[in-house]
């Protein structure tokens, strides 16, 4: 399905929104955990075939590949893949990394064990296209594990305050909270032959003081203004926070 002008710029908005401020330092704070739990749902074992679908900066990619995987990490932007590679040579595992767009997946058919993501797919704008693209290049009798924030967990809220202000998304783009919706999951995969599962965690934030968090994670907006209002329900903010996951 080719994207709209509309939908394409709406990508290069969110390209230009996480390439801006410190949203590798969020996600090593907030989103660790997350991805820890994703890995070990997984079940990853020595050599499996593993790809991290919009990975920042390694959220899933560096624990799996610690776990044995042989992982490959895809991304919109180059400066969290280049942060990615960073986390990885000092870690220790070879990753490789890749630029491209969880709608439009640059590998063949079937080509993967497992694939995962971290508060991550759910940001590509259209639902429908990106589940297709999972499905296919997931080996027979592979697995997916999805993290993504929930429409009445804390993010999902977020959202719903923030939709009044922000401009009205192009057609065909959905919130990101609606990939933690079980009946919206079920509707994205219906007749493509996955058997789905459902876990809800909860990802606890702390910080010295309810100011002080929102002025931490007002932060990484401030290097580029402009990406709060260019980006619909979907954008800066959502990815720089955390909120409860759900595996898929």
């Amino acid at each position: 399905m080719t994207a709209t002008l509309e939908i394409q710029e709406l990508k290069a908005a969110h390209r230009g929104t996480w390439a801006s401020g410190d949203y590798a330092g969020v996600a090593e704070r907030f989103v660790s955990d997350v991805a820890q739990t994703v890995v070990a749902r997984a079940a990853i074992e020595t050599g499996t075939e593993v790809l991290d679908v919009a990975t920042g900066s390694g959220n899933a990619a560096i624990p799996a590949a610690l776990a044995g995987a042989r992982v490959t990490g895809l991304d919109l932007v180059p400066e969290l893949l280049n942060v990615a590679r960073d986390r990885a040579d000092e870690t220790g595992v070879k990753v490789g990394w890749v630029e491209g767009d969880a709608e439009a997946l640059p590998f063949a058919d079937e080509r993967f064990d497992t694939v995962l993501s971290v508060l991550g797919v759910q940001f590509a704008p259209r639902h429908h296209v990106t589940a297709r693209e999972l499905v296919r290049v997931v080996r027979p009798g592979g697995t997916m594990v999805l993290a993504c924030w929930t429409p009445g967990g804390f993010i999902g809220r977020v959202f719903k305050t923030m939709s009044p202000y922000l401009p009205k998304p192009p057609a065909g783009a959905m919130s990101p909270p609606l990939y933690g919706d079980a009946d919206h999951v079920r509707e994205l995969f219906e007749d493509a032959g996955v058997e789905l599962a459902f876990e809800t965690h909860l990802a606890i934030f702390w910080g010295e003081s309810p100011a002080g968090f929102v002025e931490y994670m007002a932060r990484p907006l401030r290097a580029h203004p402009e990406g709060a209002g260019a980006a619909h329900p979907g954008g800066a903010l959502g990815r720089a926070a955390g909120g409860p996951d759900r595996p898929v």
